[in-house]
């Protein structure tokens, strides 16, 4: 059982000491004690942002087939959506289990683990996992999400058994800060990736607006311009969260507090251990499933075909979630080694899915309402919302104006390949007649597309289930740090040179 040191503080007691709190971990402790308050669990998010978008979807219709018409219309339209994200959906499952099932052996557990015994209190927790987080989610979305998860956990774990305060929400919102400050900037951005994709849905508008079909990603990812963006972000965040982190042990809210489920999960053996085999009861069975011969074969095999596609490929164009979920299912049946024991930590993990399994048919749905329901004449609500917005800009203020639309966008489309798809052709056109470059377009896109990740709790639901935690418990935080990195996201985007 996991119990925590025993701490002396004095004849006092714990919190004999108390640090006074600055202006600005004042104002994330507020916005997080009044989201905690109001935020309800992220199905009702999504249920109440369904009817939201149900009735902006209406109000472009004007009944224009009369009720029943308009009404076939709008739950055809939701129910074409609601389907489009199962395979998206299966995706982020296994990259949830595969990457927890790593992340839990006892060689890469122990390994991070001592990762998160560097930090000596709150503050310092929450830089290093927001580091960790925003650097591997510009390497890759998938992998920045579960390492900075799992990585959140483990310093909770870690802090607890220490018998040290920690303040575990801003923690967790550190380990999520990568999908909402990084990621669309780096190797896995969907925008940059499709617009240098050949036969991509945008190439011949690109060709008669800009005069070349792709955008080669020195005009984007590796841009200056991105870069510096880049770097302003990652490093003013570190500082933002150093800022937000309580200092003072009285506001301290532990794993125990937060996710004690966490605990119990970690008591009843969560890192993984080998299966023991009654040698005298031993079973064809029980040879099968813990056959090493069995799981090295099936390792070579998926070891081979990684080597063929990333060398006809590439590694940059390789590197999709597919071959994420399959180098990870490959990770990790070359730790265990032992195909009952992968299992089993398999079906440890899969309780965590069950906001996704639920959740993401309804933003599926949400996106079907903004793509297949038209105006009279012909303009679906994403193009609609987009005009709107791209009516008021001039070339000085287009990057800000097209990265406010994206985030804006984004809380009903919450996905960055799609929301392009949805809203791209307004985007360039907007861009060609203000005459600024398709590839800063691009990017301030791209960065509206990742900021409001901090707002809605769709990429959030593997983070959630992995480190125990409820979206009230986060998103105080997740929204305090949207609102502080807002000014330097306008600033990078409006005065850094393209």
């Amino acid at each position: 059982m996991i119990k925590p040191k025993y701490i002396n503080h004095g004849s006092e007691g714990y919190f004999a000491e108390m640090a006074e709190e600055t202006t600005i971990e004042r104002f994330g402790r507020r916005l997080s004690e009044n989201v905690e308050r109001w935020m309800p669990d992220p199905l009702i998010f999504a249920l109440i942002l369904s009817l939201i978008t149900m009735f902006m979807a209406l109000s472009i219709t004007q009944f224009r087939t009369g009720v029943v018409g308009t009404i076939e219309t709008l739950v055809m339209g939701w129910y074409r959506g609601f389907w489009e994200l199962l395979t998206f959906a299966m995706q982020m499952v296994l990259i949830l289990v595969t990457g927890y099932v790593i992340a839990h052996h006892p060689v890469v557990y122990k390994g991070l683990s001592k990762l998160a015994s560097i930090p000596k209190n709150t503050k310092q927790a929450a830089v290093l996992v927001a580091a960790v987080s925003m650097a591997f989610s510009w390497i890759q979305w998938g992998l920045g999400l579960i390492i900075g998860a799992v990585l959140a956990r483990i310093v909770g774990m870690e802090f607890y058994k220490q018998g040290k305060p920690l303040h575990y929400p801003v923690v967790v919102t550190a380990g999520y800060s990568g999908l909402g400050l990084t990621w669309h900037w780096g190797l896995s951005a969907s925008a940059p990736l499709l617009s240098n994709t050949p036969g991509h849905v945008f190439e011949k508008l690109m060709g008669d607006l800009f005069g070349k079909g792709l955008v080669p990603l020195n005009e984007t990812i590796f841009h200056p311009y991105t870069i510096m963006n880049f770097l302003l972000i990652y490093f003013y965040a570190l500082i933002i969260f150093w800022l937000l982190a309580p200092k003072d042990e009285k506001l301290m809210k532990g794993i125990d507090k937060v996710a004690p489920q966490v605990l119990e999960l970690e008591i009843s053996g969560g890192s993984e251990k080998k299966v023991g085999v009654n040698e005298a009861r031993r079973t064809i069975a029980d040879v099968l499933e813990n056959s090493k011969v069995l799981a090295a074969a099936i390792v070579v095999i998926f070891f081979v075909t990684m080597v063929y596609w990333f060398g006809n490929r590439g590694f940059f164009a390789g590197l999709d979630l597919n071959s994420v979920n399959y180098l990870f299912i490959l990770i990790g049946l070359a730790l265990y080694l032992n195909p009952i024991a992968y299992m089993r930590a398999i079906a440890r993990a899969a309780g965590a899915t069950a906001g996704i399994i639920i959740q993401f048919p309804f933003y599926g749905g949400i996106m079907g309402l903004m793509r297949y329901v038209v105006s009279p004449d012909g303009q679906n609500l994403a193009t609609i919302l987009a005009n709107s917005l791209a009516a008021y800009a001039n070339p000085f203020s287009w990057p800000v104006i097209c990265f406010l639309l994206s985030g804006f966008i984004n809380i009903f489309v919450p996905s960055g390949g799609g929301q392009w798809i949805a809203t791209g052709e307004i985007l360039l056109r907007a861009a060609s007649t203000l005459e600024v470059p398709v590839g800063k377009t691009i990017i301030a896109y791209a960065a509206g597309d990742m900021w409001t990740n901090l707002f809605t709790p769709f990429w959030a639901i593997p983070l959630l289930g992995i480190t125990g935690t409820r979206a009230r418990d986060v998103f105080g935080y997740c929204i305090a740090v949207l609102l502080l990195v807002t000014i330097p996201f306008v600033i990078g985007l409006t005065i850094l040179p393209y």
